[in-house]
């Protein structure tokens, strides 16, 4: 079973360590203590948005990344196959200030196999 407060852990731990940062160089910038980052990195307690957004702004790595790559972990174990691109009409409309918001309904993420 897909327990989605390991990936989440899993993912914040790699951004870390590829950063060579320490949990207590994280947990102080992002003042929660050391022990309960942790256990976050560990999937054993359950990070609330906010403490999710502090934590990604402790490691400068965007909250979208961070559930991006959740996102396609979930969708590896579900066996779906992830596409590598961003869809043409919401890239047009990212960072264009005043621009349409995004409504296109996104495609199916196909199976794999």
């Amino acid at each position: 079973m897909i327990v989605l407060r390991r990936e989440i852990g899993d993912v914040l731990r790699g951004a870390r360590q590829r950063q060579g940062r320490t949990l207590r160089e994280v947990s102080s910038a992002a003042r929660v203590s050391l022990g309960y980052l942790s256990e976050v990195e560990r999937g054993q307690k359950e990070a609330s948005s906010e403490l999710l957004g502090s934590i990604c702004d402790a490691l400068d790595v965007p909250m979208s990344a961070v559930l991006r790559e959740v996102s396609d972990r979930v969708a590896v174990a579900e066996g779906l196959l992830i596409p590598d691109t961003v869809p043409a009409d919401l890239a047009a409309c990212v960072g264009r200030p005043g621009g349409p918001r995004w409504t296109a309904a996104r495609g199916e993420l196909a199976p794999v196999g």
